[in-house]
């Protein structure tokens, strides 16, 4: 039992450290990595907290004052998803009129480019017939086994790579002024461009791919967090509806997420809905919500949809959104505090290390 009790403390105050790293505001990624697992942290510190003060309290000091510690990082956990099940508010309000000329559906996947199932990715397109697609991690390969898609898709931009990095863009509405922009990296790019609802409005809409903060590929968040941030002062100056979708590399509940939102004025669907975990599809224990989609408060939320795997390590994700002109008067916008917009500067100013 001394044994088992000893295992208990050193498993719980490594969860409690797991817990506080991430409010330490570095980049290096064994900071930033810390911020992923906040659900799988919950569940172990109730756990690992439960057992150790059911079977051991109050023998003694030490096991008081780490049952108080384990109890109060339990609170701390539960105080951060909270934003994210479904009894939180909503930040973005749900749909009740049907305008289907200012709706837009948006499946974003990152199909994982050693994947070469693309035809269970068009099966699932076709099952679901959203209006945009952006598939993620795309080479030649898979650019060249979803042509097929033009026959209901007739607006493309193809990104096709061999870095992982690839993307591309298909839509059933008209999208004009093209960008295709490398923000930080010359092999990693974004896609931006106008699409035109069938009402004529036009959306301003954002695709994204920033390289995680993870060994071997970076050891900083410096070049994701800011790539995000420069979208972010963008879609804060445009005078349109924006939408910024894709594989963010980054959870939802992250400083820098937090960030972004609060920089750009965009809402997230996910709060007081659900996690919606889309990586890692074959790991359920280690899922995180990294497939984003999010929007200005001119829209409201039709659905939102996590959808099956197609051999990917990601779940596609499907967004139906629609524009209203007067939901911007009845959602809150994020807003950035000056110290905010002071901190997005510094990461945009930063020099991404070597």
């Amino acid at each position: 039992m001394y044994y088992f009790k000893t295992f208990l403390e050193v498993a719980g105050v490594l969860i409690v450290m797991m817990s506080l790293i991430p409010l330490i505001r570095s980049d290096y990624w064994t900071f930033r990595v810390f911020e992923y697992p906040r659900l799988q942290k919950l569940v172990l510190s109730v756990a690992i907290g439960g057992i150790y003060s059911s079977l051991f309290f109050p023998t003694d000091l030490q096991t008081v004052v780490l049952s108080v510690i384990f109890a109060l990082n339990t609170l701390y956990l539960c105080y951060l998803v909270y934003p994210f099940t479904p009894v939180a508010g909503k930040v973005i309000l749900g749909a009740r009129t049907l305008l289907p000329e200012n709706r837009i559906s948006i499946l974003s996947s990152n199909v994982f480019q050693d994947n070469r199932n693309t035809a269970g990715c068009l099966a699932l397109i076709r099952k679901y017939d959203p209006d945009v697609v952006l598939l993620l991690e795309t080479d030649r390969y898979w650019h060249e086994n979803t042509l097929a898609l033009r026959e209901h898709y007739p607006h493309e931009v193809p990104v096709p790579l061999e870095n992982t990095y690839g993307m591309l863009l298909y839509s059933k509405l008209a999208l004009s002024e093209v960008q295709v922009r490398y923000l930080v990296d010359e092999d990693i790019p974004s896609i931006k461009v106008l699409v035109t609802l069938r009402s004529g409005q036009q959306v301003q809409l954002f695709c994204v791919h920033p390289t995680p903060p993870v060994p071997g590929e970076n050891s900083h968040s410096t070049e994701r967090d800011k790539e995000l941030l420069l979208v972010a002062k963008e879609v804060k100056a445009s005078r349109l509806p924006c939408i910024v979708v894709g594989d963010l590399n980054d959870v939802a509940w992250s400083y820098t997420t937090d960030l972004f939102t609060k920089v750009s004025g965009l809402l997230d669907p996910r709060i007081g809905r659900g996690f919606y975990n889309t990586f890692h599809a074959k790991m359920p224990f280690l899922r995180f919500p990294l497939d984003h989609v999010f929007c200005s408060t001119d829209f409201k939320l039709v659905e939102m949809t996590r959808l099956e795997n197609f051999s990917s390590d990601h779940f596609p994700i499907l967004l139906a959104l629609q524009y209203e002109p007067a939901a911007s008067i009845e959602q809150n916008e994020p807003e950035a505090e000056p110290e905010d917009i002071e901190l997005a500067n510094e990461k945009i100013s930063k020099e991404v290390p070597e």
